[in-house]
């Protein structure tokens, strides 16, 4: 059954609404991401924030207060007259929510417990209740009064590309005809002290595939979507295939060989019923560390041997982990979408340097162009700590 993405909302460093973010993206603008002190003892690192207020929590949801929620709620906001028409067409049983992230609200429980420690009391508007991975599609759901199953996957960096293909089995077995999907992250001390301990956290715009790669950057997020089984009144565009893989090689550096990279591109290419050469673009994980990168594109040239225009748009929004798959799977949306009028494709960032040691890759530039003649087909890998892959095929809906 034909998954079509019929609306979509995002919020990330590249800016607050579609437009913005595409503008933004097509043209490689890397000014979302800044150096910030006060998140890594004694270092200012790059770190990809949104900017600005963001949008209040209802009063009567004040226990659901995190920065995280905003940024959903950001999201939620862009595509609700959307939503109020599924609401209308489908019923509020009849609409799942299904969400990536892996950050929640730790960050308002951590400044909860430092006040704790410090007044061996908690703050008033501390709820443990913030911080469980359960909690931005609890928030959601109150906030639409939505009673169709809601629930988040928290599989680090590939939550919401599998939040995304949960949706999908949600339709196909019927459950559901439509539901909201996506992922959401927000930057906190925890997760920047953890990747900066494992010594993964450049102190330098990060630099996919070049052969002075370094480390990520960390940025956050929203994308939402509204998947559903009919196709909109916009353009159709929909996810076409996707798939998974665990190769468990290791707890946090990926199998080297591509594995498990290449097994979950394979599964998503047949399910989607196509060849690799009918991919026209590839939104590649390139998360700028020495590991990934290295497996990422020996998978590629694996899998493509005649090439595949690809670009990494990390170094533009940072990594936003829980957000991340479906974040790219939006780029793709992005770039399919009729608002696309140049048929731009997302450029790759980097210092121009390859890493001899890595095959070479078909790199966009900002020259490069997607075909306006349809059906198109675009690709977006996440890949996670575990040896957790996924792989996610977006096009113009047959």
């Amino acid at each position: 059954m034909t998954a079509y993405l019929n609306a979509l909302g995002v919020i990330c460093a590249l800016g607050r609404d579609k437009s913005e973010v595409a503008r933004n993206l097509f043209a490689g603008d890397c000014s979302g991401m800044r150096n910030e002190a006060g998140w890594v003892a004694e270092r200012s690192l790059p770190v990809a924030a949104v900017r600005g207020e963001l949008a209040p929590i209802p009063a009567e949801l004040a226990p659901q207060d995190t920065r995280n929620n905003q940024l959903l709620l950001e999201a939620a906001l862009q595509i609700r007259e959307d939503i109020d028409q599924a609401i209308q067409t489908y019923g509020r049983d009849r609409i799942g929510i299904v969400l990536g992230t892996s950050t929640s609200g730790i960050d308002e429980a951590s400044r909860g417990l430092a006040h704790y420690i410090r007044e061996h009391q908690f703050p008033a508007d501390y709820g443990y209740q913030q911080q469980e991975l359960g909690a931005p599609a609890n928030f959601l759901a109150d906030w639409l009064q939505l009673s169709g199953p809601a629930y988040v996957i928290s599989t680090a960096c590939t939550s919401s590309a599998r939040a995304l293909m949960s949706a999908q089995r949600l339709l196909d077995l019927g459950i559901c005809d439509a539901v909201l999907c996506g992922g959401v992250d927000s930057l906190c001390k925890l997760t920047l002290n953890g990747f900066s301990a494992l010594e993964a956290v450049s102190g330098q715009r990060c630099n996919p595939f070049s052969v002075n790669r370094n480390g990520i950057n960390i940025g956050e997020a929203a994308a939402l979507f509204l998947m559903s089984k009919r196709v909109g009144d916009s353009q159709p565009i929909a996810l076409l295939g996707s798939g998974a893989s665990s190769d468990a090689h290791h707890i946090s550096a990926p199998e080297p060989s591509g594995r498990g990279a290449l097994q979950a591109m394979r599964k998503a290419l047949n399910r989607a019923q196509l060849q690799p050469q009918q991919i026209d673009y590839l939104n590649l994980h390139g998360t700028a560390t020495q590991h990934n990168d290295a497996m990422e594109s020996l998978a590629v040239a694996t899998l493509f041997p005649a090439g595949v225009p690809c670009s990494s748009t990390k170094p533009m929004t940072g990594h936003t982990l829980g957000a991340a798959g479906a974040l790219e799977a939006a780029f793709c949306w992005l770039s399919l979408s009729a608002g696309n009028r140049e048929h731009a494709l997302p450029p790759h960032v980097w210092d121009g340097q390859p890493d001899p040691k890595l095959p070479a890759l078909n790199w966009v530039t900002p020259a490069n162009r997607l075909t306006s003649i349809a059906p198109r087909y675009l690709m977006s890998n996440s890949f996670a700590f575990g040896g957790n892959n996924v792989s996610l095929i977006i096009g113009d809906a047959p």
